[in-house]
């Protein structure tokens, strides 16, 4: 009988283990800084990134933005330094472009079958503030994110290629590397 009691607690034990190992991962953080043609500019705040039952959940915690609808994005490469195009100085293109792993070449939004790194819009108050709770469906594994980039674009986003490529967003104006 004691044998019995041993192998159930051992039993147990695993069971506590591995649904402890499969939580949710670790929250992932990006500190969001202005994009300026000189590179990483003011600090904005912060954006914290985490598994959620619907998806990957983005929590922004920002100032000094412009009011209104912005462009919210996962970019491929974790670097928000400038890069050139055109001989113009382009804020945070060392980010590249959308996140797309799967090379479908089309902006959708986050319910569409388009880039990975299609979020949705950030809306800034008046005051400058965005402290919202944004969540990706489309994402179901937060942790791929990390040592991407994460970028507000200063229009917004209507989640197509028309008429303007990449739902209009325009210009980078704050980035921030997942960590």
């Amino acid at each position: 009988m004691k044998i019995r009691h041993v192998h159930v607690l051992a039993f147990a034990t695993a069971c506590l283990l591995w649904g402890a190992a499969s939580g949710h991962a670790a929250e992932l953080r990006a500190a969001m800084r202005q994009a300026t043609p000189a590179g990483p500019g003011e600090d904005l705040g912060t954006v914290t990134i985490a598994d959620g039952a619907d998806g990957a959940v983005f929590r922004t915690q920002l100032k000094g933005l412009p009011p209104g609808p912005h462009g919210f994005h996962v970019h491929e490469n974790g670097s928000c330094a400038p890069s050139q195009a055109n001989g113009q100085p382009v804020p945070a293109g060392g980010a590249g472009g959308h996140l797309d792993p799967e090379h479908t070449g089309k902006h959708e939004g986050p319910a569409g079958n388009g880039h990975l790194g299609d979020l949705p819009v950030l809306v800034v108050m008046p005051d400058g503030t965005a402290n919202q709770t944004l969540t990706a469906s489309h994402i179901k594994d937060a942790g791929a994110l990390r040592g991407k980039a994460l970028m507000i674009h200063a229009g917004g986003d209507n989640f197509s290629d028309q008429p303007q490529p990449l739902g209009g967003g325009g210009a980078r104006i704050a980035c921030g590397v997942i960590e």
